[in-house]
């Protein structure tokens, strides 16, 4: 016959049912003065953790002691569960070990709504409440002990009554069935109306009180978090005076207070779900188009005291961590600038600028538009939108637009052509940069910003034409040091990017910085290292193979196989051989660079997958060396060039044994063994998991996707994988296209995706929920990666780990990335304990070098460039060298697509189908692969251009030849814009044939 479980059993079992919700609702610090059986140095451990960590992370090492058996004192939990009791915690309502006080869900709808109430109107409360007033007659109320009163005090005495408010209010929905008290206690501390409002007693507006249905017609708006008249939520006839003892044997609300809070569950969610848009953008959602409130912007001490001289309207650059907060302190910048700018009767107008496209719909509808919406006129543009086109005339109909910072370059550009076609910088009063660490060298926020020197150069010299200049506001979570080695020159890199962006300071927290401890968690950090002295057949396999083509074409590299270094060695000598025109060498390196990526994926992944990018690689060569019978459409063989023969023959020859070899899993990767073992534990630990896999290649994301897809104890835990990659299409691997990436984000979101396998695109600025477990998968770049990557790790008790080789010198760079980091918070004190002349001194050089080095490359790019006869140059093809056309004969389509029309260029390719996604954007589409009709090597794609087919060509693929060129006469490039040739603009007309019908 079974035993009946002990009532520490119970609890025990109820503390893991309920855990969430205890380690919430209850004060460790008070709780353990009722605990005699609990150790001295476990209590002297929690409290330190509660003063480092906060109470909640406090709350769970109390629940560990608790749950570790061979320490755990008889009667422990028991003892716990009393001391709940005897707090008045609401924590107590979910461990009666007799089973029969379990809060009902009406009971749970009740607390809920409260605490739903308490945060819609956190920010009235804030500045309204008097903290030690409102204590005092919580105590009166008995839902205070005189602990509770004492903290709310010394913290009002130490820090302000705004910080006590809010130490009153946590500690407040910590009680059980605390809402009545709290609305006499607010009553009898003279606070009627905010005890009203949350009552949902209609009230008239004050500017010092809370607003309900006056909002509207002051404002413009809907009530804040309004609740209907006739939700009773006053104290009972029968008073509160038998708090001690009758409030909390009550195992439940009655049903009459039920019913009465559930009026206003139903209408404070009814008010909630009800939004209103204020722009005239068309891409709102329909549940957009209905009224809602505005939630209150407030901003906490420690966001206010980086925001105050962007408040001033000075130019800063606000450095907070990832997960800090730092759009809503731009929401609130915006708000107050075109606040001020409306009651001075001036026009403002506010750019958000940002440098991906996801990121305009993230701060669009979680941000500017939610709480600016009542107000001013908010609007989105990306690359994605139609609307880019009517730029101008979207700046001009809106008081808020964010978009990319492209979108902006554009029709700045426009603007020097056309003043009615663009916009200017004047016509912005705020300029928001996100991730304006990225405001260097020749990205398009230096652009802008660069401009915008000028212009302020100009004014200094023309008082009489002065220009009106817009308020920079930048916003980092890392400025980086820009690859410094020692502290001057990172505090060099800082004074950059400060002189970019025109900053008079940049901000970091000082005086609350504890306050951004408890808010910004530190997640825990290990390294998981595995053995790279394993047996690996088939990685020496491949080795082997790789010497054979190096004898065969006389190569000796001083470089290790595998290595970033023999990739390096091997590209640069299929450059050099194509160059030369010795084909030989080239396909030789050509095939080396592939050997070498198998290496490198059988390092990170699995065997099989390296060995799929081979098998891949050469059935493509296959695919190459075979024509087609235009009249009998077979396939007909080419023939084969000695260099192909050997080494298609070496690869076809060893084909089997390297596929047997890849399929035993005694020689896993034993890095694949540490990544599985980490995702084990950290999916174990907690109720509602959620991670991501930084890994460095698209290839690599997809397969580790795969292999967690393919291990059945993956899915038993729960483990809901995804890959998440770039949306470019500058790899050989298929990208994701931008609604891809969304629907993968938003599935992560809701929790039916819970692990993302990620490339570096996940790193920066996306809205992605806070995870408990992020690793970065042998993938170590710079310190502004690192802190990003691991500011994705913000729920409580989360792990960031670096999973690597023990030979690979991924912990090496990890650690000189922590010492980069603190390197870079070292700078930035330095720099803002400089006195205002040396600092501004010291900007200002650094904007004239910059102004010098713009000036000296324009003029050594007009040197380079031979703008009068495109003839001077001629195109090889790469591999088999012959001539394909003239630089005569190539013409420019939208600045960007190089095309040759020619008849007679025709007959020297031939099209296959495009095996990348196609894109189709603007008036023309990809409709197919070109390859050259010898050698089977790719040129480009066939485009669609207002109805004709053209031929789009990479200049990758082709050696360019200087005919009057001495020195380097034979040239790879990788982008067309390196080339220096102006080309001209297609001619629709000379290519189009018309007819009688047209």
């Amino acid at each position: 016959m079974a035993t009946a479980p002990s009532r520490d059993e119970t609890i025990l079992y109820l503390v893991s049912c309920f855990r969430p919700k205890i380690r919430r609702g209850l004060q460790v610090v008070q709780v353990l003065d009722y605990m005699p059986c609990l150790s001295r140095e476990v209590k002297e451990h929690v409290r330190t953790v509660c003063d480092n960590q906060g109470n909640i992370a406090a709350a769970d090492e109390l629940l560990r002691a608790l749950e570790d058996a061979p320490r755990r004192p008889p009667g422990l939990c028991l003892e716990f569960y009393d001391a709940l009791r005897r707090g008045g915690f609401r924590a107590a309502a979910y461990l009666n070990p007799s089973l029969d006080e379990l809060p009902t869900p009406s009971l749970e709808e009740v607390h809920e709504t409260g605490t739903q109430l308490l945060e819609i109107f956190m920010g009235s409360l804030v500045e309204n409440l008097r903290a030690v007033q409102v204590a005092e007659k919580c105590v009166a109320q008995r839902l205070f002990n005189g602990e509770d009163f004492e903290r709310v005090r010394t913290l009002h005495d130490a820090r302000g009554n705004q910080e006590a408010v809010r130490e009153l209010l946590s500690r407040i929905e910590r009680k059980r069935k605390w809402f009545s008290p709290f609305l006499a206690a607010l009553r009898d501390a003279h606070h009627e109306k905010i005890a009203d409002e949350l009552n949902g007693e209609e009230t008239e507006y004050n500017e010092n009180g809370l607003s309900a249905d006056k909002t509207e017609e002051l404002r413009g708006s809907a009530a804040v978090g309004e609740v209907k008249k006739g939700t009773d939520m006053e104290p009972s006839s029968s008073g509160e005076e038998n708090a001690s003892e009758e409030f909390w044997e009550a195992s439940a609300v009655s049903e009459s207070d039920v019913s009465l809070l559930d009026a206003s569950v139903d209408d404070t969610n009814e008010s909630l779900g009800q939004v209103s848009f204020g722009g005239d953008s068309d891409d709102v959602d329909d549940g957009d188009k209905r009224s809602s409130p505005e939630p209150e912007l407030s901003l906490r001490d420690y966001q206010m005291e980086v925001a105050k001289p962007a408040l001033e309207g000075k130019n800063i650059i606000i450095c907070l961590p990832t997960g800090s907060g730092k759009t809503r302190v731009a929401v609130y910048i915006a708000k107050h600038h075109l606040d001020e700018k409306r009651e001075e009767k001036k026009t403002g107008k506010v750019i958000v600028l940002v440098n991906k496209v996801p990121l305009v719909e993230q701060h669009f509808r979680k941000e500017f538009h939610l709480y600016l919406k009542h107000q001013y006129r908010v609007a989105k543009l990306s690359g994605e939108s139609q609307l880019k086109i009517l730029f101008p005339r979207v700046v001009q109909n809106n008081d808020v637009i964010i978009c990319t910072a492209q979108i902006l370059e554009n029709a700045l550009l426009n603007a020097d052509r056309d003043p009615e076609e663009g916009v200017r910088l004047a016509e912005f009063s705020l300029i928001i940069i996100d991730e304006c660490h990225h405001t260097h060298k020749e990205g398009v926020y230096n652009n802008i910003m660069r401009r915008y020197l000028k212009e302020k150069r100009q004014n200094k010299k023309q008082s009489n034409s002065w220009l009106p200049q817009p308020q920079i506001l930048g916003l980092t979570a890392s400025p980086g040091v820009g690859g410094a080695k020692n502290p001057s020159k990172a505090e060099e890199h800082i004074l950059k990017i400060c002189a970019n962006l025109d900053a008079e300071r940049i901000m970091t927290v000082k005086e609350h910085a504890q306050q951004l401890s408890n808010q910004v968690k530190e997640p825990y950090k290990k390294f998981e290292i595995a053995d790279d002295k394993r047996q690996d057949p088939f990685k020496e396999k491949l080795i082997s193979i790789m010497t054979e083509i190096q004898s065969y074409c006389k190569f000796n590299p001083r470089c290790e196989f595998g290595s970033q270094t023999y990739e390096q060695w091997v590209v640069q000598e299929e450059k050099k051989a194509a160059k030369e025109k010795n084909r030989k060498e080239r396909v030789c390196a050509e095939h080396l660079k592939k050997y070498n990526d198998a290496l490198q994926i059988n390092d990170t992944i699995r065997m099989i997958d390296s060995y799929e990018h081979l098998k891949s690689f050469y059935q493509e060569e296959k695919n190459k060396k075979m024509a087609v019978n235009e009249e009998e459409d077979e396939p007909l063989p080419l023939k084969l060039e000695e260099t192909d023969k050997f080494l298609i023959g070496l690869f076809y020859g060893k084909e089997k044994l390297m596929k047997e070899l890849a399929s035993k899993e005694q020689y896993e990767n034993e890095k694949l063994v540490k990544l599985r073992s980490t995702l084990m534990v950290e999916f174990s630990k907690t109720f509602e998991p959620r991670g991501i896999i930084f890994t460095k290649t698209r290839q690599s994301a997809y397969a580790l996707y795969q292999w967690i897809k393919e291990n059945p104890k993956f899915e038993d835990l729960g483990v809901k994988a995804h890959y998440l990659i770039g949306a470019g299409h500058n790899s050989e691997f298929k990208p994701m296209t931008q609604n891809e990436q969304k629907e993968v984000i938003e599935k992560f979101r809701r929790g039916e995706v819970n692990l993302l396998i990620a490339t570096t695109v996940a790193e920066e600025g996306l809205d992605i929920k806070e995870c408990n477990i992020v690793i970065r998968y042998g993938l170590v770049t710079n310190e502004i990666a690192m802190v990003q990557a691991r500011g994705r790790a913000r729920a409580e008790e989360s792990t960031y780990v670096l999973v690597a080789s023990d030979g690979s010198g991924a912990v090496e760079r990890e650690n000189v990335n922590i010492f980069r980091e603190k390197m870079m918070y070292k700078a930035i004190r330095r720099v803002q304990e400089m006195t205002p002349n040396e600092y501004f001194r010291k900007i200002e050089g650094f904007q004239l070098q910059s102004k010098r080095e713009v000036r000296m490359k324009a003029k050594k790019q007009e040197r380079k460039v031979y703008k009068q006869n495109p003839s001077f140059i001629k195109f090889l093809c790469k591999n088999c060298q012959k001539e394909i056309c003239s630089g005569e004969d190539i013409q420019v389509i939208e600045e960007m697509h190089h095309v040759n029309a020619k008849k007679d260029f025709q007959e020297l390719y031939i099209v296959r189908e495009n095996r990348t996604l196609q894109a189709k954007e603007a008036d023309y589409q990809i409709n197919g692969e070109i390859i050259c009709r010898d050698c089977g090597q790719a040129w480009g794609t066939m485009m669609v251009h207002r109805g004709l087919d053209l031929p789009c060509l990479k200049i990758k693929n082709f050696v360019v030849v200087f005919k009057e060129k001495k020195t380097a006469p034979t040239q790879i490039f990788k982008r067309w814009s390196e080339l220096p040739i102006k080309f001209p603009d297609f001619d629709y007309a000379e290519h189009c044939e018309s007819s009688d019908e047209d």
